[in-house]
C-alpha cells in the first residue's frame, strides 16, 4: 500500500495541466487550457483544465476531477495506479506499507488482464535478452534489422520461446492466473495441455496512449508456410484492435509538440522512424483505418501525413481511409516511397536530416496524390477521367468545413481542367444527398420523440430550484469562502422615535462565516444529501483553518465529491469555450459583486424555504366544517409578510416556488 507522505507529494508535484497534456493537445485560454474532449466525438472543443484549481471539466461529458481522476477516467487506472504512474513521471520514490488482505483482494477481471500483460511483456523482454535461445534467434533478428539496444528497451521488444508452453508454465509458477492467461489470448486453452499463442516469436508490445500494455504482435522467423506471418492478441477486454495504434504511447508527445502524426503500416516502419529520429509516427498495425483510430490522433493534433510504399495496390487500398480522415475535419497528406521501398528500408539508410527533407518535399495534398494516383491509370481514357473526377469530388464532399471544401474544389478544377461550375454540381448533389440522409434520420428520431412525447402530454421537466441554490452556495465557499466583504445585516434595534424596527449595519466578515452563519440562524440544512456532505466538510475546514487552499483540498477528496466539485466549480469556465471577449462581450465577474452575490443567494434560499412551508401550510388547512385553522393561517400570514419584505430588500417580484 502506497504511504500517505507519498501521495502527499504526487498530489503537491503533479501538475494537471501536464499530466492531461500527455493525452489531449491542449491550448491556452486564458488562465486555462481547453483542447478536444477525450471521451466524446467532438470538433470544437468543450474540455477546459484550470491549473489554478487544480481540476479539469469535460463538458460535453460531464466528466471532471483532479489529475488522479482524470487518470482513472480516460485510461481506466485504480487509484493506486494512477498514483503510482504521476510517481514514475515526476520521478518521486514510492514509500510502501503493508496490504491487507482484503486490498490486496480488490483486483477485479480487467485489472489482473493488465498485470498478465505486463508480467508477459518483462518476461518476452528478458528471454530476449538474457536466454541463449532469446539472444541466438530473437536478438539477432531484431540486429539484422538494425535496431539498437535503446531502441529494443525503448520498445520493450520481446522473444517468446518455441517450447509449446514455457511462457504459461513460468507465468502460472509466478502464480498468475490460468484464466486471465487465456482471457488476454497469452495463452490457447487445451484440455490436456494449455500452450503459449505466439510460441518462436519476436514480441512487439502493443501500449495505451498512457503506456498500458493491451495486447501483443508477433512475428513468426521460420519459412512455416502453414503458420501466419504475423499474429496478433485475440480481442479481449482490454485489447481492442480498431481502437489502438502501435507506437501511440512512444509519439504522443512528439505529435503534440510538432502538431503532425506520420501514419503507417507496420510495427517495424515505426519503430525504424524512431530510431532514425522521427518519433511522431504510429501504425495502424496491419488492419484498415478505422474511424476509432483517427480520434486517438485527433486527440493530439488536426494533422495526418500518410507514408506509403511504392506498391500500387496497397495505395489504391488505402484511398478509403483518406476518405475516413476528412470526415473527422482532419487535415491528410500523403507520401509515398520509391518503388521497391518502405517507410521501414528507406529510413534505415537515409539520414535524419534526408529523411526529414523527403517527407516535406514529397508530402502530398490528397487532391494532388489523388490526381497523380489514379491519372495512370485514366490516362487518355474520358470514362475513367470521369470517374476520377467523380471521385476526388466525393473525398471533398466529405470534408465538414465549407471553406475548405471550396479551395479544394478549385484546386480539384485546375489540377484536371475542368471547371468549378461543374464540381460545384457535383458537389451539391452529393452533399444534398446527405442532407437528405441526414434528414430521414431525424425524422425518425423526431417521430419516436412525439410518440414518447404523447405518452406524457402534460409533463414537463421540473427545475430543482433549491438545488441549483444550494450548488451556488458551494460554489461560493469553494472559490470565495475565505474572502473578506462588508455584507448589511439587519438588526433589531429602537428607532428616532422609540420604536422597536429593523436597523442596519455594514459589518465585514469573510464569506465562510457569513454563510455558516447565516444558515445557523435559520437552522438550515441543505436537501440534497451529496451538497450537505460537501457543505459541512467544507465548514468544518474553514473552522479549523485560517486559510484554504482548493488545490490541496481536492487532493484527497472521495471520486465521488471531486467529480461534484469539478462539475461546480469549473461551470464558470465554460464562457471561455464561446470567446465572448472576442465578439466584444465583457460579463462582470462574480469579485466585481461578491457580497450581492453571496446575499442573493442565501435570500434565494430563504425564500424558497419560505415559500415551501406556505404551501404546506395551505395543504395542512383542514377543509372540515368548524375546523379551526387561524394557527395556520395566521403562520402563513406571517411568512406572507416575510416574502414581502425579500421582495422590497431585493427589489424581486414576489413569487412562490413549488
Amino acid at each position: 500500500m502506497i504511504s500517505k507522505a507519498t501521495i502527499d507529494t504526487v498530489f503537491e508535484t503533479a501538475r494537471v495541466e501536464e499530466v492531461i497534456g500527455d493525452f489531449v493537445n491542449l491550448k491556452r485560454a486564458g488562465s486555462n487550457w481547453k483542447g478536444l474532449s477525450p471521451f466524446s466525438e467532438e470538433r470544437s472543443p468543450s474540455f477546459m483544465v484550470s491549473p489554478a484549481k487544480g481540476i479539469w471539466k469535460d463538458f460535453s461529458s460531464g466528466k471532471g476531477g483532479n489529475s488522479v481522476a482524470f487518470l482513472m477516467e480516460h485510461s481506466h487506472f485504480t487509484y493506486p495506479e494512477a498514483i503510482r504512474y504521476l510517481a514514475k513521471k515526476y520521478n518521486i520514490e514510492i514509500e510502501e506499507t503493508e496490504q491487507t488482505d482484503e486490498e490486496k483482494a480488490i483486483t477485479d477481471v480487467r485489472e489482473s488482464m493488465y498485470l498478465v500483460s505486463e508480467y508477459a511483456k518483462t518476461y518476452f523482454n528478458n528471454t530476449l535478452l538474457n536466454s541463449e535461445e532469446g539472444k541466438a534467434i530473437g536478438y539477432s533478428y531484431f540486429k539484422e534489422r538494425g535496431f539498437t539496444n535503446d531502441t529494443i528497451k525503448k520498445f520493450s521488444l520481446g522473444y517468446s520461446p518455441e517450447s509449446w508452453d514455457a511462457f504459461t508454465k513460468e507465468a502460472l509458477g509466478k502464480g498468475y492466473k490460468l484464466e486471465f492467461l487465456e482471457s488476454t489470448g497469452l495463452t490457447i486453452p487445451r484440455d490436456d495441455r494449455p500452450f503459449d499463442r505466439f510460441k518462436g516469436r519476436v514480441m512487439f508490445p502493443i501500449e495505451s496512449m498512457s503506456g498500458r500494455v493491451l495486447g501483443f504482435g508477433g512475428r513468426i522467423l521460420t519459412n512455416d508456410k502453414k503458420a501466419a506471418k504475423y499474429l496478433n492478441s485475440p480481442e479481449s477486454e482490454i485489447y481492442h484492435k480498431s481502437k489502438v495504434l502501435y507506437g501511440i504511447f512512444q509519439a504522443k508527445q512528439s505529435i503534440a509538440k510538432l502538431n503532425n502524426c506520420y501514419l503507417v503500416e507496420g510495427y517495424t516502419d515505426v519503430i525504424q522512424f524512431n530510431q532514425s529520429g522521427i518519433e511522431n509516427v504510429v501504425a495502424s498495425s496491419g488492419t484498415a483505418l478505422t474511424p476509432d483510430q483517427i480520434r486517438l490522433i485527433n486527440r493530439l493534433t488536426k494533422n495526418i501525413t500518410v507514408l506509403f510504399d511504392g506498391d500500387a495496390a496497397g495505395l489504391r487500398a488505402s484511398v478509403r481511409g483518406i476518405d475516413l480522415i476528412l470526415e473527422e475535419g482532419m487535415n491528410v497528406k500523403v507520401c509515398t516511397f520509391p518503388d521497391g521501398e518502405d517507410p521501414d528500408s528507406f529510413a534505415k539508410k537515409t539520414s535524419y536530416d534526408d529523411l526529414v527533407l523527403y517527407l516535406e518535399t514529397n508530402a502530398k495534398d490528397f487532391i494532388q496524390f489523388k490526381a497523380s494516383l489514379l491519372m495512370n491509370e485514366a490516362k487518355n481514357d474520358p470514362i475513367k477521367k470521369a470517374d476520377l473526377i467523380r471521385d476526388m469530388v466525393v473525398s471533398i464532399s466529405k470534408i465538414p468545413d465549407r471553406i475548405q471544401r471550396e479551395i479544394y474544389i478549385q484546386e480539384c478544377s485546375r489540377i484536371m481542367d475542368i471547371s468549378e461550375q461543374v464540381l460545384h454540381s457535383t458537389l451539391a448533389q452529393l452533399v444534398q444527398k446527405d442532407v437528405v440522409e441526414v434528414g430521414k434520420k431525424q425524422k425518425q428520431e423526431q417521430k419516436a420523440f412525439e410518440i414518447v412525447k404523447n405518452e406524457n402530454p402534460f409533463e414537463a421537466e421540473k427545475v430543482d430550484t433549491l438545488g441549483n441554490v444550494e450548488r451556488e452556495i458551494i460554489k461560493i465557499l469553494l472559490l470565495y469562502g475565505n474572502i473578506s466583504e462588508v455584507f448589511e445585516e439587519v438588526l433589531i434595534g429602537t428607532n428616532s422615535e422609540g420604536e422597536v424596527d429593523d436597523l442596519t449595519e455594514q459589518i465585514e466578515t469573510k464569506v465562510c462565516q457569513k454563510i455558516y452563519l447565516s444558515l445557523q440562524q435559520d437552522e438550515v440544512e441543505f436537501a440534497s444529501i451529496l451538497f450537505r456532505n460537501i457543505y459541512n466538510d467544507l465548514i468544518n475546514v474553514y473552522l479549523q483553518n485560517e486559510s484554504f487552499n482548493l488545490e490541496q483540498y481536492m487532493m484527497h477528496l472521495n471520486p465521488e465529491f471531486a467529480q461534484a466539485i469539478a462539475d461546480i466549480i469549473m461551470d464558470d469556465e465554460e464562457h471561455v469555450l464561446h470567446n465572448w471577449q472576442g465578439q466584444n462581450i465583457f460579463p462582470k465577474t462574480k469579485l466585481e459583486t461578491l457580497n450581492q452575490f453571496v446575499t442573493d443567494n442565501l435570500f434565494t434560499l430563504r425564500w424558497f424555504l419560505i415559500s415551501q412551508f406556505i404551501e404546506n401550510s395551505k395543504n395542512s388547512v383542514s377543509r372540515e366544517p368548524g375546523a379551526d385553522n387561524i394557527g395556520f393561517l395566521t403562520e402563513a400570514n406571517d411568512y406572507n409578510g416575510l416574502l414581502k419584505k425579500f421582495s422590497y430588500k431585493t427589489g424581486r417580484v414576489v413569487v412562490r416556488y413549488h
